[in-house]
């Protein structure tokens, strides 16, 4: 988990970290990006809040509307480091939309 948060936090100087309910939240001022989630399944399952608003192309990002990628380890983390990245980024870049409902489309 520690891997992956720091991949997410550093990705984009307006991300910040909050725990809440007893949940990781990573989040900017536009909204939740993901949360850390299923603490006791192996790895880490962290889930995009708004994931759907998402247009680049995530190969292991699962799910419709709420998506979430699942990390083994820290090996499979760094592997997919760039994936993060470029996610943390793209959500970043929504900015207020990231908050406004999803259009269809």
């Amino acid at each position: 988990m520690r891997r992956v948060r720091d991949i997410i936090l550093a990705a984009d100087p307006s991300m910040r970290e909050r725990v809440q309910y007893g949940i990781t939240f990573s989040s900017t001022k536009s909204g939740d990006f993901a949360a850390f989630v299923r603490y006791s399944e192996p790895g880490v399952n962290l889930r995009l809040m708004r994931g759907g608003r998402l247009r680049g192309r995530y190969p292991h990002l699962e799910g419709a509307t709420v998506k979430r990628i699942r990390v083994a380890d820290e090996r499979q983390a760094t592997a997919r480091a760039s994936e993060l990245r470029s996610m943390v980024k793209e959500w970043c870049a929504l900015g207020g939309a990231a908050r406004r409902r999803a259009q269809p489309g």
